[in-house]
């Protein structure tokens, strides 16, 4: 690996990023601080922490950095949840950004094990 780059995992994540704000932008105005900026940070927080433990020197930081991914993650999929259950995304939205966060989820406990051996 060069950089942060050259992962799979962080380019998946920053299309993500770019979609989730397609779809926040139509969320309500009153959710502009709310809702809608939880998810954004959350959703930010993926690559942003994949990007900054692959800047560290040491494999347990950037391990750690990817489990902090992991957690933005689910807390990303619990604000998508929250959203369909609002109104504010569809079914068939929240079921493709949920596929898109689980196969991240998926890249980063691969990218966890391959760093533990």
């Amino acid at each position: 690996m060069k950089t942060h780059k050259d992962l799979d995992v962080w380019n998946y994540s920053i299309d993500l990023v770019t979609e989730l704000y397609q779809i926040t932008a139509k969320f309500p105005k009153e959710e502009t601080y709310g809702l809608s900026s939880q998810m954004r940070r959350a959703a930010v927080s993926i690559p942003s922490n994949i990007a900054e433990g692959a800047a560290r020197n040491h494999k347990n930081e950037f391990r750690q950095f990817l489990y902090i991914s992991l957690s933005s993650a689910a807390e990303l999929e619990t604000q998508l949840i929250i959203s369909e259950r609002l109104s504010y995304i569809s079914k068939n939205q929240n079921e493709n950004l949920i596929d898109k966060l689980n196969t991240i989820s998926r890249m980063l406990q691969g990218l966890i094990k391959s760093i533990n051996h």
